[in-house]
C-alpha cells in the first residue's frame, strides 16, 4: 500500500380472483380493533426498536385530511389486504398504517366527503390494487425509489412467494419493517433467496460471537453483508479490532445507517497502520481517542494524509511520528482543515524545507483549525503572493493571525498546543460536529467540565455501553452535562437501567438527562416501579422521563398509593437505601 502512494494527487481533501364480497359483522369487527389500537403490532414482543428508527416511522400527512378520514381509508385498506386479500394481520396492519402517500392517491379516486370507510370497500370490490406499492412504501422507500422495482405482470403479493419469505425472515428477526426498504434497495438480491436461506445468513454472523441485537444493527448499516457468502474482510476487521481490545458492542455501536461501509478498505486501513510500524497499543489509543478514523470514510482519511506527508518529503519514521504524537489530523475534519493549510502554503511558492518546518512545529493548530480563503489572506498582502510567503518564513504567527477564522492573535494559538488548555476541548466538540466559533461552541465550552481527554472516555463510555455515535452526540448536544459525570458514575446509571428495569440502552436516546439525575432518585423510583410490575399494577414499558421527571408528591400518588401495600414498600426501600 505504501509503494502507491506516489499514484495520489496532491490537492486539498474535498390474486388472479380478487372480487370477493366481505363480511360485514366481520368488516365492522375489525375496524373497530383496528381503530382502537393505541399503537402498530410487532411481531416479536421483545423486540428492540431504536429510537431513531420509531422516529422515522411513517405518518400521514394530514393537509387537507381529517383525522377521521385518515382512519377510515386506514381500516378500509386494511380489510381489504387482511379480509379480502388474506395477507397476515400484521402485514396487512403495517402496511395500512405505514403508506399514507398510497392512501392519499385512494381518497383521490372515492368521495371523502361522504362515508369514505364504505366508498373505498366499493372501490376494492371491483378495483383491485397493485399490492406492491403500498407494500415497499411501507418499508420505507419513496415512490421513486421503489418504481423500477414494481413488478411487470404482478399485483398481488401473494403471487411473489420469495419476496413475502424473506421480508418475513428479516421482521421476525428484529429488523423494523420501516427500515427493510433500504436492503431491499441495496443488496435487492436477498430476496430472491430460496426459503431459508437469508436466516442462515443472519445466524452465520451470530456464530462469529455477534448478540443478535448487534447483527440486526451491523446488516441495517452494511446491507451488503448478505449478499453471498459471509463478508471474509468484515470477518478480518472484527477479529483484528478485537486484537487491539475493542469488543463487538464497541465496533456496531460506531456504525451508523446514514453511512456506507467498505470494509476492503477499513481492513487496508488497518494492515497499512501496521506496515507504518504503529503498535497494538498506538493503534488502540488513536481509535479510541476517534472511531471516526476508521469508521467515517472507511479509513480514507489516513492514506490521504499519510500521502501528502510522504509527498513533501518526510520519511516513513517521521510520519508515524508525527501521527503518533498528533492522531487528531487523522480525523476527516482535521485532514481536511490540514489539506487545505498545506495547499495554500504550496500556492504561495512556501520552500519545502519551510513548509516542513511549519507543518512539524504547527502541526496540531493547523489542523485544528479551518482557514480563510487564499484570496482573502492576500488582500492584507495587495494581491501578492511573494510578500505573504516572506512574512510567513520569517514569523509563522503572521499567519495565523491572516489565515485563521477567528480574532485571537497568533501568539494564542501557538499557546493553545498546550494539552491542559481550551483546545483539547474545542477538538473534542469539532468532532461531535460543532460549528468551530459559533455561539452553539462558547456556549457548549462553558457547559463542559473536564479535560478533552476526560470528556471522550465519557462520550467512549456511553457509545461502549450500546448506543450509536450519532446518538450519543445527540443526546449530548441536548443534554451536555451528561459528560459532566465520571465514567463511573455513568456506567451505575446505564448498568441501573438495565438491572432494575431491564431496559435498553436506548430507551434514553429521548431522554438523555436521565443520566444526570441523582443515583438515589433513580434506584429508589426504579426499584418501586419494578415492584409494581411484577405484582401486575403498571404497564410493564413506561418510559424513563414518566418515572424520574415528575415530582415526588405525584409519583407517590399515581406510583406508590396505588397497591394497598405501596407505601409500606415505599418506605422500606429508601431506609435500604439511606442504610447504604
Amino acid at each position: 500500500m505504501i509503494t502507491g502512494l506516489n499514484n495520489l494527487v496532491l490537492s486539498p481533501v474535498s390474486d388472479k380472483n380478487p372480487i370477493f364480497l366481505q363480511n360485514p359483522q366481520f368488516h365492522t369487527a375489525s375496524r373497530i380493533q383496528f381503530l382502537h389500537r393505541s399503537k402498530p403490532i410487532s411481531n416479536n414482543s421483545n423486540q428492540f426498536v431504536p429510537k431513531s428508527v420509531a422516529q422515522s416511522s411513517i405518518t400521514l400527512s394530514t393537509d387537507g385530511i381529517r383525522r377521521p378520514v385518515k382512519a377510515d381509508a386506514q381500516a378500509a385498506l386494511f380489510d381489504y389486504l387482511h379480509t379480502t386479500r388474506g395477507l397476515s394481520f400484521l402485514d396487512s396492519e403495517h402496511i395500512s398504517k405505514n403508506s399514507p402517500r398510497f392512501l392519499e392517491g385512494l381518497l383521490a379516486k372515492v368521495d371523502s366527503e361522504k362515508d369514505v370507510l364504505r366508498a373505498l370497500t366499493k372501490f376494492f370490490r371491483y378495483h383491485p390494487i397493485n399490492e406492491f406499492e403500498p407494500f415497499f412504501e411501507s418499508m420505507g422507500l419513496s415512490e421513486r425509489e421503489y418504481a423500477p422495482f414494481l413488478p411487470q405482470e404482478l399485483i398481488f403479493l401473494s403471487d411473489d412467494e420469495l419476496l413475502l419469505d424473506n421480508y418475513h425472515t428479516l421482521s421476525s428477526y428484529g429488523l423494523p419493517r420501516c427500515e427493510i426498504g433500504r436492503l431491499f434497495k441495496e443488496v435487492n438480491e436477498i430476496f430472491r433467496y430460496e426459503c431459508g436461506v437469508l436466516d442462515m445468513k443472519l445466524r452465520a454472523y451470530e456464530q462469529l460471537g455477534l448478540r443478535r441485537s448487534n447483527v440486526i444493527k451491523l446488516v441495517s448499516c452494511s446491507p451488503q453483508l448478505l449478499a453471498g457468502d459471509v463478508d471474509n474482510a468484515f470477518v478480518r476487521v472484527l477479529e483484528r479490532m478485537k486484537e487491539l481490545g475493542f469488543d463487538s458492542n464497541w465496533i456496531v455501536g460506531h456504525l451508523s445507517s446514514k453511512n456506507t461501509y467498505n470494509w476492503n478498505r477499513m481492513l487496508e486501513t488497518l494492515c497499512f497502520l501496521q506496515e507504518l510500524g504503529f503498535s497494538d497499543v498506538q493503534m488502540e489509543a488513536l481509535f479510541r481517542e476517534d472511531a471516526a478514523l476508521l469508521f467515517a470514510g472507511c479509513g480514507k482519511q489516513v492514506d490521504i494524509v499519510v500521502a501528502l506527508l510522504v509527498k513533501l518529503g518526510l520519511k516513513v519514521e517521521e510520519v508515524l511520528d508525527l501521527m503518533v504524537k498528533n492522531p487528531q489530523i487523522l480525523s476527516p475534519k482535521c485532514a481536511k482543515n490540514f489539506s487545505k493549510a498545506l495547499a495554500i502554503l504550496l500556492e504561495i511558492g512556501t520552500k519545502p524545507e519551510i513548509t516542513v518546518q511549519i507543518l512539524l512545529s504547527h502541526m496540531e493548530v493547523l489542523a485544528s483549525h479551518s482557514l480563510k480563503g487564499l484570496k482573502t489572506v492576500l488582500k492584507d498582502f495587495n494581491g501578492d503572493k511573494h510578500s505573504l510567503c516572506e512574512a510567513l518564513e520569517k514569523n509563522p504567527s503572521t499567519f495565523f493571525n491572516l489565515a485563521f477564522k477567528t480574532k485571537k492573535s497568533g501568539a494564542e494559538f501557538v499557546a493553545a498546543r498546550s494539552p491542559n488548555n481550551i483546545v483539547e476541548k474545542t477538538d473534542f466538540l469539532l468532532r461531535l460536529g460543532y460549528v468551530e466559533n459559533s455561539e452553539e461552541m462558547v456556549k457548549a465550552l462553558k457547559q463542559f467540565r473536564g479535560r478533552g481527554d476526560q470528556l471522550q472516555e465519557r462520550f467512549d463510555c456511553l457509545v461502549g455501553a450500546g448506543l450509536d455515535f450519532n446518538t450519543v452526540s445527540g443526546m449530548v448536544k441536548q443534554a451536555p452535562t451528561v459528560l459532566n459525570q465520571t465514567r463511573d458514575i455513568l456506567e451505575k446509571k446505564m448498568d441501573c437501567l438495565k438491572n432494575y428495569l431491564g431496559y435498553p440502552v436506548e430507551s434514553i436516546a429521548g431522554f438523555p438527562s436521565y443520566l444526570c439525575y441523582d443515583m438515589k432518585r433513580i434506584s429508589l423510583r426504579f426499584s418501586m416501579y419494578a415492584w409494581l410490575r411484577e405484582k401486575g399494577y403498571v404497564k410493564p414499558m413506561l418510559s424513563v422521563s414518566t418515572l424520574l421527571a415528575c415530582s415526588d408528591a405525584r409519583f407517590v400518588k399515581y406510583y406508590v398509593d396505588i397497591h394497598p401495600n405501596g407505601p409500606e414498600m415505599w418506605e422500606n426501600l429508601k431506609r435500604s437505601l439511606a442504610s447504604d
